[in-house]
């Protein structure tokens, strides 16, 4: 994808996010000091683009500090909030060619409805797109629509899929899906899980029962575990991601529905408080819809540029 497309589409995908947080910093901008007044308005606004509370504070002390020092003019109040959310976000090191062994297995995680189906259809095409050959294993044995769904995400990415019957023993189907793409030397292997609430203790054990057999076929699998949270859960996004790292050692988050939300700030809180990269960010319903994630551009995204 062209750079200025993908840049739009970041950056349209944030809009909503980023509209409330222009208006508020433009009320601050126009006043003559950053005082109390402001800087509660810009907390609340925060908090709204659900940065969650943690984050919102220690960026507001660390403003009304600059602001106390004399440091903080009006019309530098964009600049130093990007500075200090972008010490927050911390853009992680891309991804290294893959030494290791063949196929790469990825598994995707996360609660229902999240839009965890219709990333693995668009991971296996950007896969496909940069010439890989991509085995979807359908895991998710217990919904009925989910191999419907991905037989038609398969097709559109061009990818093979791995399935077995409806209620079939979800470990039985990765375990065969593996041997099979060792068999043909596929080159990566997306495992698309049964969506489970992260309360259940059971389905959370489970997931790690997949994982342990995705071990013993392949060495260091899974390679990647990708959670899918949903931009619009705000906070709830959070509580998800804390109890999947209890279940697997997750790798990155794949941040869903962005361009559906005033909620996207939640990026920032799942990195700083778990210290899991956000890897990608889907921003709207087609194949190429989903986006590597760029912190310099999703911090533009968020907050705008100085002549918005």
């Amino acid at each position: 994808m062209a750079f200025a497309s993908f840049k739009k589409k970041l950056i349209q995908g944030l809009s909503r996010t980023r509209n409330n947080l222009t208006s508020t910093l433009q009320a601050v901008v126009g006043s003559h000091e950053v005082d109390e007044e402001a800087l509660d308005d810009l907390e609340v606004n925060l908090l709204a683009a659900d940065l969650g509370p943690e984050l919102v504070g220690a960026l507001v002390d660390d403003l009304r500090e600059r602001a106390n020092r004399g440091k903080l003019e009006t019309t530098d109040l964009r600049e130093a909030l990007r500075s200090t959310l972008g010490e927050a976000l911390s853009e992680d090191a891309a991804p290294g060619e893959r030494a290791g062994p063949r196929p790469h297995v990825v598994f995707v995680v996360g609660v229902n409805g999240g839009g965890k189906t219709t990333t693995v259809g668009k991971l296996a095409a950007r896969e496909r797109e940069a010439g890989k050959s991509v085995l979807i294993v359908a895991a998710d044995t217990f919904r009925a629509a989910a191999i419907d769904q991905l037989e038609r995400w398969s097709e559109r990415a061009g990818a093979l899929l791995a399935k077995q019957r409806e209620g079939a023993d979800p470990a039985a189907v990765v375990f065969d899906a593996l041997r099979a793409a060792q068999a043909r030397g596929i080159d990566t292997v997306i495992v698309d899980t049964a969506g489970r609430l992260h309360t259940k203790t059971n389905l959370m054990a489970e997931l790690g029962k997949l994982a342990r057999v995705a071990s013993r076929e392949v060495e260091g699998a899974p390679h990647e575990v990708l959670l899918i949270v949903d931009a619009t859960t705000g906070q709830n996004g959070l509580s998800q991601a804390e109890e999947f790292t209890r279940a697997a050692q997750l790798t990155g988050v794949v941040l869903t529905k962005l361009d559906g939300t005033a909620k996207g700030g939640v990026a920032l809180g799942i990195r700083r408080k778990l210290g899991v990269p956000i890897r990608y960010v889907g921003v709207g319903e087609a194949i190429d819809d989903l986006l590597e994630f760029d912190a310099n551009l999703f911090l533009e995204g968020l907050i705008g540029t100085d002549g918005e």
